[in-house]
């Protein structure tokens, strides 16, 4: 099978398409042929092993101290069933499926992936396209998690700090039209449109305006890239409001119930994944270089 494949940190350049060979399901493992898996921030700070440096030497040993241990990226894909062991009852050949390959030891960028059946791993939204459905996974369900530590209740003013990134579109849309509540999204000059079209009642461009700085106070916000100082979101407010960030909240749950409660939200109309670029697996170098300048819109997709 093709897979694209990475055998030590640093630049895109670093990744290369080779030929594995195909896996084959255990008993109770799942084959899937993959038609999309994305780009997303977290693959490109594994190739480049961009880490806190607290998280440094924790990091390097679960990723590898020389280099990777896993040696195929690739968080959150989508794809069809292709084969079944012995063992499986809840997926047959020929279903549609979308999964996180966080607890399966990544592997997305490859033409073929193997999933316990237990797996974060579920039928796929039947009103998504594969590369939507690959999109949604990661994404959405971090933004589920956070959002549900802040007890968002309906009519409450909400802000989401980095609106327009692969976390920030999906909680815009899960604020307004899952908990009810008032959305101000904050995010730069060029995506004030698209979170406005998200359902956003309010967008800040952080380019000419501070909104901790102006008179407004939320009982909610969430700061969905973790790049504003959290005592200063902290002083815009309300008393008693709650202060959310995608690094410290997005831990907890389990992730096979948040898939499916992901799917749920998918398919009463309530979220849509952003997709801002897609590219062909044997364009993996360019997409990399497109998200490592750290503008993308949403979420960038790759095709098999």
């Amino acid at each position: 099978m093709k897979a694209v494949v990475y055998e030590k940190y640093g630049a895109p350049e670093v990744l290369h398409l080779t030929e594995l060979p195909k896996p084959t399901p255990k008993d109770s493992e799942v084959l899937v042929k993959v038609v999309a898996t994305t780009v997303t921030i977290g693959d490109t700070r594994m190739r480049a092993f961009i880490v806190p440096p607290a998280m440094w030497l924790p990091s390097r040993l679960y990723l590898g101290v020389f280099k990777p241990k896993r040696s195929i990226l690739g968080m959150e894909l989508a794809g069809v069933v292709e084969a079944v062991g012995s063992q499986v009852t809840q997926f047959k050949p020929g279903d549609s499926v979308f999964a996180s390959t966080f607890d399966s030891n990544f592997g997305g960028y490859a033409e073929y992936k193997c999933f316990p059946e237990s797996g974060t791993i579920a039928l796929k939204p039947a009103n998504l396209t594969y590369e939507e459905a690959a999109a949604a996974v990661g994404g959405g369900v971090t933004a589920m998690r956070c959002l549900r530590k802040g007890h968002i209740q309906p009519g409450q003013r909400v802000l989401i700090y980095g609106a327009s990134g692969a976390v920030g579109t999906n909680a815009v849309q899960i604020v307004k039209n899952h908990y009810g509540a008032s959305v101000t999204g904050v995010c730069s000059t060029a995506n004030l449109e698209l979170i406005r079209s998200l359902g956003a009642d309010q967008v800040i461009d952080y380019t000419k305006e501070d909104f901790a700085q102006l008179d407004q106070r939320y009982d909610v916000i969430f700061d969905a890239v973790s790049k504003y100082p959290p005592a200063r979101a902290k002083q815009a407010l309300k008393p008693g409001g709650v202060y959310l960030n995608v690094h410290r909240n997005s831990d907890g749950g389990n992730m096979r119930q948040d898939l499916l409660e992901l799917k749920a939200l998918i398919e009463a109309g309530k979220l849509k994944p952003v997709i801002d670029r897609c590219y062909p697996l044997d364009q993996i170098v360019e997409a990399h270089r497109y998200v490592d300048q750290g503008h993308k819109k949403g979420n960038v997709a790759i095709t098999l």
